[in-house]
């Protein structure tokens, strides 16, 4: 393997990397997909949402195959208080218009490599790659312990750390300001249990993200995702704020599961997994230099996911960078150059795309999500005024506005609300 040379080299086999593989192998190109882990997925690890556009354009209907676990068609995000759960639920079938799923990474991801396998791309399992080969200023191949392997374009699709960018100075250290410790439970429980507990029907699945308790107040949520026979259940933490505080994540994980609101939804469940990894979070704030001579970088070593609160997107991001790389190599290939003009067509795509369109879209929310009020005092603030809608307890009532506003005021007053709706409303 050492003496071959490939078109391209695509480390990581994770959504970005195999597809990536999938769309250059479709054209031809001899493509190596090299994956740390012993297999695809294996080390792999999401909440496990994924929206389905970007890969229904490159197969269409691919949930008819794919190892897909549950169409989503209930979504909810709710604020949590110590003893409270306030919740806004849409359940609608017009989510099968664009469908989204949820998926358990190890059987997905070993389904998309066994796709860029199929269309003539030659996987390479528990193989690290160590280091980018760097010739006159030029990524010529990786070093994978003492193996030289050497391509005209290395594609990066290595997660987060993007460890081989790192080493090769092409990107800084990850700042703590930008990324974010996850850490996911998947809780097996029989499917009809699922069903009757979160009020499904068929193969139908739900959605739910959480703020405020979950977290103690700290910058991030949690979330809950159906899956045919478990819940994926996790919390996503921004990780700066664990240099401030005593709290562990694996604390919180256990304090989550135990509230009143969580705890009767996965009574019973049994832990099948545990895994834990970084979310880069700061949007284009974090972003590397996507583009160098015989590189490209793509999906979560690009920064490309999506935190709006209510949305988190990366799957479908990471698919479409991967596309869009293969197109950049096959038109490099085509030029006979791998130069980083010669690839910038991989970063007029993506600007072309929803993925940076989205990102510029939403460019100030990291920074408005750094507001310790939405986390630390605003759901107590919602907990109040519903609280106090639903209550009948034989005083005498005070109209709503009254009573809304003299909520308000106890946790923060009008003025600060009206502040903090404002940055919402412009960052979103």
């Amino acid at each position: 393997m050492s003496e071959e040379r490939f078109d391209a080299i695509v480390v990581g086999a994770g959504p970005a990397g195999s597809i990536a593989a999938y769309c250059m192998a479709k054209e031809g190109l001899e493509v190596l997909l090299i994956e740390r882990g012993t297999a695809p997925g294996a080390k792999n690890s999401s909440g496990g949402r994924l929206y389905g556009h970007s890969l229904n354009k490159i197969m269409p209907n691919f949930w008819e195959e794919a190892p897909v676990e549950c169409q989503v068609t209930r979504e909810t995000v709710t604020f949590l208080t110590d003893k409270t759960a306030v919740s806004l639920d849409v359940k609608s079938e017009k989510f099968g218009d664009e469908p989204s799923f949820t998926v358990l990474r190890s059987k997905f991801d070993a389904w998309l490599a066994e796709k860029a396998e199929e269309a003539g791309a030659m996987l390479a399992c528990g193989v690290r790659a160590d280091e980018l080969i760097v010739k006159d200023g030029k990524v010529i191949g990786v070093l994978c312990d003492e193996d030289e392997m050497f391509a005209d374009v290395v594609i990066e699709a290595d997660g987060a750390n993007a460890w081989l960018a790192q080493k090769a100075g092409i990107r800084g250290e990850l700042s703590p300001k930008h990324v974010a410790s996850c850490v996911k439970e998947v809780i097996e429980l029989p499917r009809q249990v699922i069903k009757d507990r979160f009020n499904l029907t068929g193969e139908t699945g739900a959605a739910q993200l959480f703020v405020g308790e979950c977290t103690q107040g700290l910058q991030g949520g949690g979330f809950i995702y159906t899956n045919k026979e478990s819940i994926s259940l996790g919390l996503v933490v921004t990780t700066e704020v664990f240099l401030d505080t005593e709290y562990k994540l694996a604390d919180l994980i256990e304090e989550f599961k135990m509230h009143p609101a969580v705890q009767p939804l996965i009574e019973g469940g049994k832990v099948v997994e545990y895994s834990a990894h970084l979310v880069p979070e700061g949007g284009l704030g974090m972003m590397p230099p996507l583009v160098s001579d015989g590189l490209l970088i793509v999906g979560d070593a690009a920064g490309l996911v999506l935190n709006i609160g209510y949305q988190v997107r990366g799957m479908d991001f990471a698919i479409a960078s991967g596309e869009a790389a293969a197109y950049a190599v096959v038109t490099a290939k085509k030029l006979g150059d791998y130069s980083k003009q010669g690839l910038g067509v991989y970063q007029t795509a993506l600007e072309k795309s929803f993925v940076l369109q989205d990102l510029k879209t939403y460019a100030k929310v990291p920074e408005f999500l750094e507001n310790k009020r939405i986390f630390a005092k605003y759901p107590a603030l919602v907990e109040e005024m519903m609280v106090k809608l639903f209550t009948v307890d034989g005083t005498l009532a005070k109209p709503l506005g009254k009573s809304m506003f003299g909520t308000i005021k106890r946790h923060g007053g009008v003025v600060q609300l009206a502040k903090d709706a404002w940055k919402g409303v412009r960052a979103l």
